[in-house]
């Protein structure tokens, strides 16, 4: 790659960062030949009602909380094809539900729980999946020293399922192993220096209702002055940090 290339995805990777820790959302296109999708994206701790407003009208997908394997771990999360697994023995038919057969995705999905934060009414309103997703981000952060039974503990205290904040789970060895929008959003809050949780939503082409085409996705970002970026710019920031401190890329995974 020409020097000049890899400095300009380095700003592109900088502005993003700079554009969460501001609050402001970001558009990040995962790969041709994967889902060819475009989120926006906020960092769960800046998810404020405006922005989940600004996730169900400009994106209109499904609006998803990723949280990091540190966190998911330590309180005890799981995914939901594991659920679903353990619980045919009760229920058969869910023996044969499993998502086997993803076609952009060789790992099992990152799907987890659903919750609402017990302050909330019903938790669909911008405000209560606004509450959900900051006090969630509020309450990982806290997680450093918090033994993992009383982590899980005070999880349920502050956290009622099924509700209305659909939690993606990052996998266990982040982008060394899966490199989904889950992940690489978790990068680009670990770069900015953020709690490792983003909120997320698929931008659809409200004509034809498909994936909103990566073009006119640049050509959104380009109207409102967002930044837009790929996940290949991500794995590329996310190498050169591995190269640099391979520890700490370990631990951030």
């Amino acid at each position: 790659m020409p020097p000049e290339a890899a400095l300009v995805e380095q700003t592109v990777v900088q502005a993003a960062a700079d554009a969460l820790r501001a609050g402001r959302p970001v558009l990040l296109f995962d790969a041709d030949g994967r889902e060819g999708e475009t989120d926006i994206v906020y960092a769960s701790q800046h998810t404020t009602p405006e922005a989940i407003r600004h996730l169900r009208t400009d994106a209109g997908g499904l609006v998803c909380t990723a949280l990091s394997p540190e966190h998911h771990r330590k309180l005890g999360l799981p995914f939901l094809v594991d659920l679903l697994a353990e619980a045919a023995a009760s229920h058969p038919v869910l023996a044969g539900m499993g998502a086997t057969d993803l076609r952009y995705d060789a790992n099992k999905s990152s799907f987890g729980l659903t919750i609402n934060h017990r302050g909330t009414f019903t938790g669909i309103p911008d405000a209560d999946r606004s509450l959900t997703v900051q006090e969630l981000a509020r309450f990982c952060a806290t997680l450093g020293g918090m033994p993992e039974d009383a982590a899980r503990r005070e999880f349920g205290a502050r956290f009622r399922a099924p509700g209305h904040v659909i939690l993606l789970n990052g996998h266990e060895r982040g982008l060394a192993a899966r490199q989904g929008h889950t992940e690489l959003s978790l990068e680009l809050a670990r770069l900015a220096g953020l709690t490792p949780s983003t909120t997320i939503c698929e931008m659809l082409d409200p004509v034809s209702g498909k994936a909103l085409p990566r073009k006119d996705a640049q050509a959104y970002a380009q109207r409102h002055g967002l930044v837009f970026l790929t996940g290949q710019d991500v794995l590329e920031a996310w190498q050169a940090k591995t190269q640099a401190s391979p520890r700490a890329a370990r631990t951030s995974a």
